[in-house]
């Protein structure tokens, strides 16, 4: 038994008589290879994990058979030494032990090498030659230097090292020519493996050669075929198939996409065009290919890059939205110092006809981009935008290529509309396809079914709109910058009217402007008695029946009385419903056509303390009642076990549904129990909690208004929104007395006391 220094070596065997350079960069391999030259003769024991794939072996990963090497030489390099090492005698090791310099060290034996039979180690000898002739010859990378060292040598135990060494095994393979002492049964092991690598090369050799013959044979075929075309093409007879297949290789060849795409659209051409001309899916072929060559790969417009002029474009065609135009006009001037920033994907929020869609399509016209619209309400197939596979029925692109195709260029401004409106059901979930279409990862490789080709969508501009956000998946609204357009006052009503409405209907009619000349108060009053909406799409309506009626009879003057002749008895009044009784109240509401007044009423009869609720409410509203007649109860005292109370909100046509109803109904009931009247000019809005508590809300803005729209002159709200009013107008605040409350108790005291 003797000690001896370790060096282990991931991926490398060293066998005996085998000669090897190894190049040394940590610490402990270099104070290994010092500890082996000044004490240990410079001799090492060479070990290899048994799991080369073990990032940190431990003693136990390694194997008890070794080899013993003797450093020949060693350099001093920047990054640590070169160190020659030579194999000279396989050992045993007995232990593993460490030093407090952490070299490892072994207790190693020398290993009696078995005694052959002298018949037994000739004949396999001769074999082994053979079998290591017949290797030689058969791979090309093989030298015959390891043969003359063979024929030289009758040693077995050296000729199977040498050969064990010299061939291109794995290092699992090698590692157990290195453990295996008995040399007969080293060179039957590798009798073995030679043959198989023979078989391996022969079996290579035999196939490159049928492919060759294919190659041969497909040129061949290919220089006939040209041929052919030319012989058909002078006389005459070339058949339309073949005229349109030349004609799908002229447009493959102007494209410029990948390699991959036009390897696989050569294929269908190919196809295509020998394919029988009865086949029914040679119609189906045809218009696969030409779809996708026509695709506009990398067809583009060029972009608006001047940032003032996009907003002077919006700011002509749309008023107000000051929070979009200056999105886009930040969007445009940040791209013109990074070309490459990724496009914002921006859904618009806002009752109908607040501009939600015309100024989407203003955006494209701004930045000259084509425009496309997808409507997405009620949709609930998602092959719907990603497109069905050829192999069925009928099948065609998704929307979103359609789209695109249509446009005839790569980066148009794509609007999809009513996001808020999809549908999910056993047929997909558009929301997530649209995940994948939006997000700017993953869409500059969308796949449509149809195309079955990545398509870059990173270039496109989508916009989505919605009615309500609370409707908006949760899933794509986080990944969307989502900008609110609210509700108009009559006063913004007015100046779009007079800005932008009448001149656009005074030109669609051939009229000119100066000969007719509509005031503002008569603005206000056809505002205020022929429309209740929170946008301009019917006031729009309205004003084109005017003109029109205006131009059949010759009126170049209007007033009042000829607005009531033309349009009739006006339909709507914005006075408040005038109350004399106790228990309605006005409860402020924000619905996807914005945000409007309506009544709750409240009716106490003998009975046993039951509770009815109509006017098409909700579970949450439902559950808001309850909340609110056991906090009066509690808080009050009132005995409301020998009345019934009968909850009503007006509408009963319109969903009612959501928290922010509690106040208003707590003021009710009160008003009935107290036998006071609330004044018809005040509203109310805020989530009152079991305790009393008046909890924030959400859409104040659209309250808001829609209350200074409907006439009220004082508002309630939860002291948790007044950090909401910094985005209220300022002539809303200047008209609407705002009154911010915590408890419940401050409008007992003000109104009850």
């Amino acid at each position: 038994m003797f000690n001896v220094p370790v060096i282990i070596l991931k991926n490398l065997v060293i066998l005996p008589k085998q000669e090897i350079k190894l190049e040394l960069n940590n610490i402990i391999s270099e104070k290994t290879i010092k500890e082996a030259s000044l004490k240990y003769k410079g001799e090492v024991l060479v070990i290899s994990p048994i799991d080369a794939k073990e990032e940190e072996p431990s003693v136990d990963d390694l194997p008890k058979v070794g080899v013993i090497a003797r450093i020949k030489s060693k350099l001093a390099i920047d990054k640590g030494i070169v160190v020659n090492l030579q194999g000279i005698k396989r050992v045993a090791v007995n232990r593993f032990f460490s030093s407090n310099e952490d070299i490892l060290y072994s207790e190693v034996m020398y290993i009696e090498i078995p005694k052959l039979i002298e018949e037994e180690k000739n004949a396999i000898l001769k074999k082994l030659i053979g079998t290591l002739k017949k290797y030689i010859k058969s791979a090309d990378s093989a030298s015959n230097d390891i043969l003359a060292y063979v024929l030289d040598n009758e040693d077995l135990d050296r000729v199977t090292d040498a050969i064990a060494s010299y061939l291109p095994f794995d290092i699992n393979k090698k590692l157990e020519y290195m453990q295996e002492i008995n040399a007969i049964k080293r060179a039957k092991l590798l009798i073995k493996d030679m043959n198989e690598e023979i078989k391996l090369v022969e079996l290579d050799a035999e196939l490159d050669e049928k492919v060759e013959e294919i190659l041969v044979n497909d040129q061949r075929k290919f220089v006939l075929k040209e041929k052919l075309k030319v012989i058909k093409k002078e006389l005459g007879e070339t058949s339309l198939q073949e005229e349109e297949a030349m004609k799908f290789r002229e447009l493959l060849n102007k494209l410029r996409i990948s390699k991959k795409i036009k390897e696989k659209l050569e294929h269908e051409i190919v196809k295509y065009e020998y394919m029988n001309e009865s086949s029914p899916e040679i119609s189906i072929l045809q218009n696969y290919i030409d779809y996708v060559l026509n695709l506009p790969w990398n067809k583009s417009t060029k972009e608006n890059a001047n940032f003032n002029t996009v907003l002077k474009v919006l700011n002509e065609s749309h008023y107000g939205l000051e929070e979009i135009k200056t999105r886009i006009s930040e969007y445009v001037a940040v791209k013109n110092i990074n070309k490459d920033i990724a496009s914002p994907i921006i859904c618009l929020v806002g009752p109908p006809g607040v501009g939600k869609t015309s100024i989407a399509m203003a955006i494209a016209t701004a930045l000259n981009r084509k425009f496309y619209k997808i409507s997405v309400g009620g949709l609930n197939d998602s092959t719907e935008l990603i497109g069905s596979r050829r192999t069925y029925l009928a099948a065609s692109p998704g929307k979103i290529i359609q789209g695109i195709n249509k446009c005839g260029s790569n980066n148009p401004v794509i609007l999809i509309d009513e996001v808020d409106k999809m549908v999910k059901d056993y047929k997909g979930d558009p929301a997530s396809t649209l995940l994948e279409i939006l997000d700017p990862v993953q869409n500059k490789y969308f796949v449509d079914n149809y195309v079955e080709e990545p398509f870059d969508l990173s270039n496109v501009l989508f916009i989505l709109t919605a009615n309500n956000i609370n409707d908006i998946p949760d899933t794509l609204i986080d990944r969307v910058e989502v900008i609110e357009l609210n509700s108009y006052t009559m006063f913004e009503k007015k100046d779009i009217a007079k800005k932008y409405l009448l001149p656009r209907i005074f030109k669609e009619h051939i009229i000119v402007d100066e000969k007719i000349n509509i005031s503002e108060e008569l603005l206000f009053f056809i505002i205020n008695s022929y429309t209740k909406e929170a946008g301009v799409r019917e006031l729009e309506r309205v004003l084109s029946s005017l003109i029109r009626k205006m131009a059949i009879n010759n009126i170049k003057t209007i007033n009042k009385e000829k607005v009531i002749k033309l349009l009739g008895n006006p339909k709507y009044s914005k006075e408040l419903l005038k109350e004399d009784t106790w228990g309605v109240v006005n409860s402020l509401a924000y619905t996807s056509l914005g945000g409007i007044v309506t009544k709750t009423e409240v009716l106490e009869y003998k009975g046993s303390g039951k509770i009815q609720i109509t006017g098409s409410v909700g579970k949450v509203m439902e559950e808001s009642i309850k909340v609110i007649v056991s906090f009066i109860k509690n808080r009050y005292k009132y005995n409301l076990n020998n009345i019934d109370l009968h909850f009503h909100f007006l509408d009963a046509s319109t969903k009612k549904d959501g928290p922010s109803a509690g106040l208003s109904i707590a003021v009710a009931l009160m008003s009935v129990l107290e036998k006071k009247i609330i004044s018809e000019d005040i509203a109310f809005t805020g989530e009152l909690s079991l305790n009393g508590n008046v909890l924030k809300i959400g859409g104040l803005k659209e309250k808001l208004i829609g209350a200074y729209n409907e006439g009220v002159k004082k508002v309630y709200i939860p002291h948790g929104n007044l950090i909401d009013l910094e985005d209220i107008p300022k002539y809303i605040k200047d008209n609407l007395e705002i009154i911010a409350i915590e408890h419940f108790e401050d409008l007992y005291t003000n109104f009850f006391k």
